[in-house]
């Protein structure tokens, strides 16, 4: 019954207890067979289960010592792994088209809209979905593990977006980063404000609880930064190891009077009742791509995507989005 049994990639993650990045990454490698049941990827547990037992086979492979004590073997050539091979022809036999997976990383539901035009603009391509905050994002493009990534990172030094953290991680990598949209991020405040919070240094304030983001997002940054350049060490704000994983979550908590402030974008402002929203920074929200030759016909489709009047109409119709420089080269390597 294990052949009519799969996973999506989120289970998959959790059974191997590794990232969904990784899954992702295995599945584009070759590694590991799937296949797609709407825009959902998903593994059946006998290719799970075949790729558990490759592995396996491959570490025992690395620890047996020599038979009868005859000398090691030469080392092989570094050619491509044992289990590549096989997996590239499972996933052929399950039907697969010969376009390629683009993973997509980010949390705002701006880059689903985009998954969406881009799969109609590359029909033989398959543009995956992965949620991680700005800095993980950037990340696992480092580590190969996403081939779009957006990101909100405010360097407090210099006031600029993006650019100073993307110059410091992907050093030695071509890349273009391009102008997806402007939104405004500020503070959620219980209805009324009753607490008067309206600027960073309010947050040091004896009684305020603060309702934080995880480490790596960008309002996390954006956060951190501000108190950075205040003075106010974290430590003394009560709450800030209280971490919430999306802008909707950290509403919610001060909605209910968990908290009386947390750091998000207008738009979740109008989602949560029972919430005020104080807006103090217009936030660059930009996707930077790595300029591979494989990537280039890709790259092409996303700003034309971005630049079109169809998507900026959609997102347009989304309240808190500024898309008047949308699908702008604002940086690219040579």
């Amino acid at each position: 019954m294990s052949e009519e049994i799969s996973y999506t990639t989120e289970e998959i993650a959790r059974l191997l207890k590794i990232s969904k990045l990784k899954v992702y990454d295995l599945i584009k490698k070759g590694e590991l067979p799937s296949y797609r049941v709407g825009k959902q990827m998903r593994v059946d547990a006998s290719d799970l289960e075949a790729y558990k037992q490759h592995s396996r086979s491959a570490a025992a492979g690395k620890h047996a010592g020599p038979i009868g004590g005859e000398p090691d073997p030469a080392p092989a050539a570094p050619s491509s792994p044992a289990v590549a091979q096989p997996y590239l022809s499972g996933t052929s036999q399950l039907g697969k088209s010969p376009g390629r997976d683009i993973v997509i990383t980010g949390q705002d539901m701006s880059l689903d809209i985009l998954a969406t035009y881009l799969e109609r603009a590359l029909p033989a391509d398959r543009p995956l979905r992965s949620y991680a905050g700005s800095l993980d994002s950037l990340i696992a493009m480092y580590h190969g593990e996403s081939d779009i990534v957006s990101t909100h990172l405010l360097d407090g030094d210099t006031g600029e977006y993006n650019i100073p953290y993307i110059r410091r991680l992907l050093v030695g990598f071509p890349y273009i980063v391009v102008h997806m949209l402007t939104r405004s991020a500020g503070f959620y405040v219980q209805k009324g404000n009753p607490k008067g919070i309206t600027s960073w240094n309010h947050l040091d304030q004896a009684g305020i609880t603060l309702v934080n983001r995880e480490r790596g997002s960008g309002a996390r940054v954006l956060l951190d930064e501000q108190l950075r350049l205040l003075g106010i060490s974290a430590s003394a704000l009560r709450g800030y190891d209280t971490e919430e994983n999306s802008h909707l979550a950290v509403a919610g908590r001060v909605a209910r009077g968990e908290a009386d402030v947390g750091i998000g974008i207008e738009k979740a402002a109008r989602i949560v009742d029972g919430i005020d929203f104080i807006p103090l920074i217009q936030e660059r929200y930009d996707l930077v791509m790595l300029k591979k030759p494989e990537n280039k016909a890709w790259i092409g489709s996303v700003i034309e995507i971005l630049r079109s009047p169809a998507f900026r109409s959609e997102l347009g119709s989304i309240y808190g989005y500024d898309l008047s420089e949308s699908g702008n080269v604002v940086y690219e390597t040579l």
